[in-house]
Order: structure tokens, then C-alpha cells, then sequence
């Protein structure tokens, strides 16, 4: 196992998360994403996060970001607003030494103290690294979607799993402004 360093990333990693995302984006199916991503983007993707109060993660290595971890909603309908899904991306080089699952951790400790609930992972079906790296984590699979993506020429099929997080009922201040709409 490499260890790395993790911590809260900045506005200058965005370049690294970029690149390492459009690698996955390019030679894998751990994006459904066809075509590689603009910094212009990314920059307001990390921006977003940034104004949400989202964790965005990464793993540095000698001083160099080889992987990032984050989550974001999993659903836009309020009531699904203690429910989030997670996303972790390694460098081709670094892949199989356990960045996955350093970066993993701290953002399901992150969810935790924000009174996060369930937190989500759709991973394509035959990504049986990321799937065990999940539930090593203590996810279980709920879902097997098939033929739901395309990409490469073929149909693709993917998984959900599901960590609960535990902890009580969220306090009533949270649940206000509940909503009746669809």
C-alpha cells in the first residue's frame, strides 16, 4: 500500500483532478462521461462545490495530487437532501495501491459530521476494484441496473451501493421547509 497525503483540496489542484478525470474519462468506464472535460468547467464544478460546502479530497504523493475524492447530491428533490453520492478517482500509476480507499474514508468521515444519512455509489459493473474498495468500506450492493450506459461501442451496466451512516432523526431545524412538491 502507498500511503499519501490527504487534505482538502484547492483551487490549484484543480488542473491535477482535471487531468485524472479525463484520463478515467478517456480509457475507462468509471465515467459515463464520453468526452474529456474543459478546465473552464471543472473550475466551476470546484467552484460549486466550494459555495455548497462540499468536500472535495485529494491525495498527494512527492507533492503531486494522484487522486481525488468528493460527493454531491444524489437527487435534486429536498427530500433526498441527507442522501449524497460519492465519486473517487486514482491516477493510472497509482491505481492498486490503496489511494482509493485513503480517500475514501475521510470523505465518509466528512459526510458523517455533516449529518449526511446514506451515502450512495453507482459504479459500473464491471469495475470490480472500485466495487470492492466500496464494500470494504462497509457498502452493500442494492442495485444492478442493466445496459444503462453506453460507451465504447457497448452497453454498460451499473451497480449502486449504500453505506448508511447512521446517527438519529436529523433536528427539526433541518426539516424545515419541508415541501409537498414533485
Amino acid at each position: 500500500m502507498t500511503t499519501v497525503n490527504i487534505r482538502m483540496a484547492e483551487r490549484a489542484d484543480v488542473p491535477d483532478i482535471l487531468a485524472i478525470y479525463n484520463d478515467a474519462v478517456l480509457h475507462t468506464t468509471a465515467s459515463y462521461d464520453d468526452a474529456p472535460v474543459t478546465l473552464d468547467t471543472q473550475l466551476a464544478w470546484f467552484d460549486d462545490k466550494r459555495a455548497r460546502a462540499l468536500p472535495v479530497f485529494v491525495a498527494t504523493l512527492g507533492g503531486r495530487v494522484v487522486g481525488w475524492s468528493t460527493y454531491g447530491p444524489f437527487r435534486l428533490k429536498r427530500g433526498y437532501r441527507f442522501t449524497v453520492e460519492n465519486s473517487v478517482y486514482v491516477a493510472p500509476d497509482c491505481r492498486g495501491q490503496g489511494v482509493g480507499a485513503q480517500l475514501l474514508s475521510p470523505l465518509i468521515a466528512f459526510a458523517r459530521a455533516s449529518g449526511i444519512h446514506v451515502m450512495v455509489a453507482g459504479v459500473d459493473a464491471d469495475n470490480v476494484v472500485s466495487v470492492r474498495l466500496h464494500e470494504k468500506a462497509g457498502f452493500r450492493q442494492v442495485a444492478h441496473f442493466h445496459e444503462v450506459g453506453w460507451k465504447f461501442g457497448r452497453w454498460l451496466d451499473l451497480v449502486f451501493l449504500e453505506l448508511h451512516l447512521g446517527g438519529a432523526d436529523p433536528p427539526e431545524s433541518a426539516l424545515s421547509g419541508e415541501s409537498g412538491s414533485a
